[in-house]
């Protein structure tokens, strides 16, 4: 870690969803010795003579969400900037970003849909999009961390993380990798699975697991691995697996373009899906 990155940033669009993501940042901030800032971004026209939205607060809007952190320092900030915008920009000298999500409603206030994906997509550093379990119950705080395996290079970054995660929380890490053989029936439409295929399989998906951890176990001795492989969609896996992590962690390609485009259809399922915190990373965000 570098002497710039050390702030946990948390976007605040709303009290739901943001007080779970303030805890969750205060926490990991207070833990590694890291400074936290919750940004309020304030997309709202400023009046001639007015340098920004500081003069139509008496508080900013995040002082009550501060009452949870127990890290220090603590700023807390207001911006007339697009969530967006600003998010990606601060994000480049960040150690991590934080976004809240609450169960039902999406996110809340400025921190919705095409911010998300736009945040997740282009951050210069991780995201991580805190959810409680099921999305009604409190952020997991236990458990081990999960982590999404595949033969891409966003699979080598968010195995990187995850064992660096792993390691800072003293827990184990279950590596998971699914695959799916299918044929499909045009007539019948339906699919089904090749058992031949499975069988002849299953030793090339042992050994490319074993390949894309090969090195990392012993860079971090200290973790133990579980390595789970599954024939089923990895969405599907990895969503099953988040009931029981207090952390899954994926790649994603996010390289730009429009918001429906910028992450990949698991990495979109796990965020607004996964009953555990999500770590996106993607190739370029540094850690």
């Amino acid at each position: 870690m570098t002497g710039r990155n050390r702030t946990v940033l948390v976007g605040i669009g709303g009290w739901d969803g943001a007080a779970e993501a303030v805890r969750w940042a205060a926490r990991l901030a207070a833990g590694r010795d890291l400074e936290l800032e919750l940004v309020h971004c304030l997309q709202t026209a400023v009046p001639a003579g007015f340098a920004g939205p500081g003069p139509f607060f008496e508080d900013p809007p995040g002082d009550g969400l501060a009452a949870f952190c127990d890290a220090s320092p603590v700023r807390n900030e207001v911006y007339s900037d697009s969530a967006p915008d600003l998010l990606i920009d601060r994000s480049r000298d960040a150690r991590m970003v934080v976004l809240g999500r609450t169960g039902t409603e999406g996110f809340t206030g400025l921190l919705a849909g095409a911010t998300l994906a736009a945040v997740v997509s282009n951050a210069g550093c991780p995201v991580v999009v805190v959810r409680g379990r099921r999305g009604d119950g409190p952020v997991p705080l236990d458990g081990p961390v999960a982590v999404g395996v595949d033969t891409s290079p966003n699979s080598e970054a968010a195995i990187a993380a995850a064992f660096e995660e792993a390691s800072a929380r003293r827990v184990p890490l279950v590596a998971v990798h699914a695959w799916a053989d299918v044929v499909c029936d045009v007539l019948e439409r339906t699919a089904r699975p090749l058992p031949e295929r499975e069988t002849r399989r299953q030793p090339v998906e042992e050994r490319l697991l074993a390949q894309r951890l090969d090195g990392w176990q012993e860079k971090y001795p200290g973790v133990e691995v579980r390595r789970k492989l599954v024939r089923d969609r990895p969405r599907q896996v990895l969503l099953e697996e988040s009931e029981r992590a207090q952390l899954m962690v994926v790649g994603t390609r996010g390289r730009g373009g429009f918001a429906g485009m910028l992450l990949g259809s698991t990495s979109q399922a796990l965020i607004h899906h996964a009953s555990c915190p999500v770590l996106v990373v993607r190739p370029e965000a540094r850690r």
